[in-house]
């Protein structure tokens, strides 16, 4: 990918719904790009289509019209198996609940990605160990998401969507669930991972504080996109 190509590209992007006879449209034609390392914070009022959006950035559905690239790939010329890779190589998820698999460590958890990939179980082990170590949970390495505090078990969410590297974090009210202290703690390690990793971030969230923090934010209102006022 040429190092001047967005990480995200989004073209014309259209999605309706049937509700019954009626048809809802959603996204009424988005276009953006994130740069790599940018971030990107989209607000609006809730349900005006911010996590269609970011499911459609990741292949998670498919829009009724225009066009997602991720790091040069065209999400809708691709079928379900090489979404899913692009997925795995090039995106990283943070939702507002952890979505860690319960029966599984938090090593374990933040494992899976680099063993999905194909990566030796030693090797993912090992950069699953560093990552959680740099997110404070060195301690806590084989305990269950059961077992771990609300913010300990983002900050393993924070970890897994990380572990891979990816160009592109997306990110769904993360800290929707925490108090504001954990809150600040999961903002400021997003952050500081993203300069450290230079991976892009773009983050639907209703929180004022964060989006202030991010480098750009843009307002979804009337099913388009548009610089915050």
């Amino acid at each position: 990918m040429n190092s001047h190509e967005s990480v995200v590209s989004c073209r014309g992007l259209v999605k309706t719904f049937s509700e019954g006879p009626a048809e809802v449209c959603v996204l009424t034609g988005v276009d953006f790009d994130v740069a790599r390392g940018e971030r990107l914070a989209i607000v609006g009022a809730s349900g005006v289509g911010k996590s269609t959006l970011l499911h459609l950035l990741g292949g998670l559905d498919q829009p009724t019209a225009g066009t997602v690239r991720i790091a040069g790939h065209d999400m809708g010329a691709a079928d379900e198996h090489e979404r899913a890779i692009i997925r795995n190589r090039s995106l990283g998820f943070i939702y507002q609940f952890h979505h860690l698999l319960a029966e599984f460590s938090a090593l374990e958890n933040v494992a899976m990605p680099l063993m999905i990939r194909g990566d030796r179980a030693e090797d993912a082990s090992r950069r699953a160990a560093q990552l959680l170590d740099r997110v404070g949970l060195g301690q806590r390495l084989h305990h269950k998401p059961g077992e771990l505090s609300g913010g300990e078990r983002q900050r393993a969410a924070v970890a897994r969507a990380l572990i891979n590297e990816p160009a592109c974090v997306l990110g769904d009210e993360p800290t929707g669930n925490l108090d504001e202290t954990n809150a600040e703690q999961i903002h400021g390690l997003m952050l500081e991972l993203n300069q450290e990793m230079q991976t892009s971030i773009v983050l639907v969230t209703h929180d004022m504080k964060l989006a202030a923090r991010m480098d750009r934010v843009l307002e979804m209102t009337g099913g388009s996109l548009r610089p915050l006022d």
